[in-house]
């Protein structure tokens, strides 16, 4: 219980600490804003990416290759966190603030909340974000009984090292999105989440077309190779998510509160993840994907409007500027 507290704290962090800090720094030096851009994409391809397919591979490396138990993994993450902790300490420079602006924890809390329920986009911001990652985090628990329902021996490693690919695709496809002028990021996610929210069926459509094998164990059956597909699909869409919604955070979310908001975010989607988990039992797991289908759906609606109300005050915004350059030139009367 302990372990999972700490967990929570750190995954907080993790999602918040970091995003908060480059974008300060990269602020602070004076940038282009076009190159935050490239550096959330690149991120997600090298972090979230490349080094999830070699901890993947190397997790069933250590698992079932050097038979060290089940445990090997989360002590390998262990030691590479304490190399990650020794670099960051002697490379990175610490961001504290504004030391003048001394405000407890209810005091920010209060202050993010102002701002959600004050600025509409901050608040479809955040239900978008909550409802995508209390899928994807759902997705994480599920996959694994969706493709083995019989006990089938899956690769584990090399299926979550084929999503990571997946995920790198995404992430891939992101920056050449993000890195032209259209569309636009509001715009495109709306394509993303319906084509998430559809991949998520995979598993509804291979019960009604496909008949339920009953014998035990085995390889990975038809339906399970139909279903990779479809959840390959979902991974490449997690890889356009991450960098598209760190640009549009750092778009619309204000930088002086912007970890506590981004925080503020998590209560509803960490209770959210609960009580999926919590009755995880209670129901089918094809009425667990459709949920979160629904879900993904509800996001893609969600991001139409944010779509509409960023693109109405472009272009107001664009009505504007020509109207006071004329007023500019307009000679002075005598």
């Amino acid at each position: 219980m302990l372990g999972r507290v700490l967990g929570g704290i750190a995954t907080s962090l993790l999602f918040s600490a970091f995003e908060s800090w480059l974008v300060a720094e990269h602020n602070k030096r004076g940038f282009e804003q076009q190159w935050l851009s490239l550096t959330f994409s690149k991120a997600i391809f090298l972090g979230n990416g490349l080094v999830a397919i070699v901890s993947g591979l190397l997790g069933n490396l250590l698992v079932d290759t050097l038979a060290f138990g089940p445990v090997a993994p989360f002590d390998a993450a262990a030691c590479i966190l304490a190399i990650g902790m020794a670099i960051i300490l002697a490379t990175w420079s610490e961001n504290y603030g504004d030391s003048s602006d001394n405000k407890n924890l209810l005091t920010q809390f209060q202050g993010a909340a102002i701002a959600i329920a004050s600025d509409e986009k901050i608040a479809l911001l955040g239900a978008i974000q909550s409802l995508f990652e209390g899928s994807m985090y759902t997705f994480v628990f599920l996959w694994t009984p969706a493709l083995s329902p019989n006990d089938e021996e899956i690769p584990h490693g090399f299926i979550f090292a084929t999503f990571m690919l997946a995920s790198m695709l995404g992430s891939s496809i992101a920056s050449r999105l993000m890195a032209s002028s259209a569309p636009r990021v509001e715009s495109y996610m709306q394509i993303v989440f319906a084509v998430s929210a559809a991949s998520l069926l995979c598993p509804i459509v291979t019960s009604f077309l496909i008949a339920p094998s009953n014998v035990k164990g085995g390889g990975i059956s038809f339906s399970g190779y139909f279903q990779i597909f479809g959840f390959c699909t979902f991974e490449a869409c997690v890889g356009i998510f991450w960098p598209s919604i760190m640009k549009m955070r750092s778009q619309y979310i204000p930088e002086e509160a912007r970890s506590t908001i981004m925080n503020f975010f998590r209560i509803p989607l960490n209770i959210f993840v609960c009580i999926v988990l919590y009755n995880v039992n209670a129901f089918p797991i094809t009425i667990m994907f459709g949920m979160c289908s629904i879900f993904l759906g509800t996001a893609a609606v969600l991001q139409r409007r944010l779509f509409v109300i960023t693109d109405g005050h472009k272009s107001k915004s664009q009505e504007w500027e020509p109207m006071e350059r004329d007023t500019e030139a307009e000679p002075l009367n005598d």
